[in-house]
């Protein structure tokens, strides 16, 4: 994936929330707006490393009939619609294997995904997808708790970016960020010269500053999605969020 030299901003928004078409018209507005990359959640029914703001989203757009074929769908329309920001899906291992490996990566490419991120998969586990990738890279997860053994195992075989988890903690969790990270992210460029983009807890402009500094980008989820929702008008709203995170990392 081709990416820019600035501080990347990649926000996190599931697909279906508040409804389908509303989400569609917020990623749309998130690509418009500044970010560099986009996550889109992928619903699942039991989202373990999701904060209380996540589930909730990804609850809504269960009831609101997402389903994988459907999130598909909908990336579908984002790219006749114009939007070429590149796009990276979050989700659960099992709706993959329900929906077959090699029936969704070929989805994947079509769309022109550009990365996978999969929390309840190890890296020992992962050969299957693995087989089926070709050229989408599957994006790994590290924490302050990963010990340095653990990270010259998962920071080589990394595609795409680094994302480095801030906190000990689910997402949305408001845990303080761990002092070990400037340690932490020098101990990963060891192994690596993929971007290293920072997530979880970001929920301020300057907390996306002060991670920025120190990183290659940072991932805002559970943040947007609160201020997004409670919005009467969610697409205006993540325009003006991306606009405001973009300036914090460019300044």
């Amino acid at each position: 994936m081709k990416l820019p030299s600035r501080k990347l901003f990649i926000p996190y928004f599931p697909m279906g929330y508040p409804t389908i078409e509303t989400s569609i018209d917020v990623i749309e507005a998130l690509a418009k707006n500044g970010a560099d990359i986009i996550e889109i959640g992928m619903s699942f029914s039991d989202p373990l490393a999701d904060g209380p703001v996540i589930q909730q989203a990804t609850q809504t757009a269960l009831e609101q009939g997402i389903t994988l074929e459907k999130t598909l769908e909908s990336i579908a329309i984002l790219r006749d619609r114009g939007v070429i920001t590149p796009l990276v899906l979050m989700g659960y291992y099992n709706p993959l294997l329900a929906y077959g490996l090699d029936r969704f990566m070929k989805r994947c490419r079509q769309l022109q995904i550009v990365g996978l991120i999969i929390p309840d998969l190890p890296i020992e586990e992962s050969g299957e997808l693995r087989a089926e990738l070709e050229d989408i890279p599957l994006i790994q997860m590290i924490a302050p708790t990963t010990p340095n053994d653990r990270i010259a195992e998962l920071a080589p075989t990394a595609g795409g970016f680094i994302y480095l988890v801030s906190i000990t903690g689910i997402t949305g969790s408001g845990n303080s960020f761990s002092s070990a990270l400037p340690n932490l992210i020098a101990a990963i460029r060891t192994h690596t010269s993929l971007p290293i983009c920072i997530g979880f807890g970001i929920n301020s402009t300057q907390k996306a500053k002060e991670m920025g500094s120190m990183a290659d980008g940072v991932i805002v989820g559970s943040h947007l999605i609160r201020e997004i929702g409670s919005s009467p008008a969610p697409a205006m709203a993540a325009a003006a969020l991306a606009r405001q995170f973009r300036a914090a990392l460019d300044h």
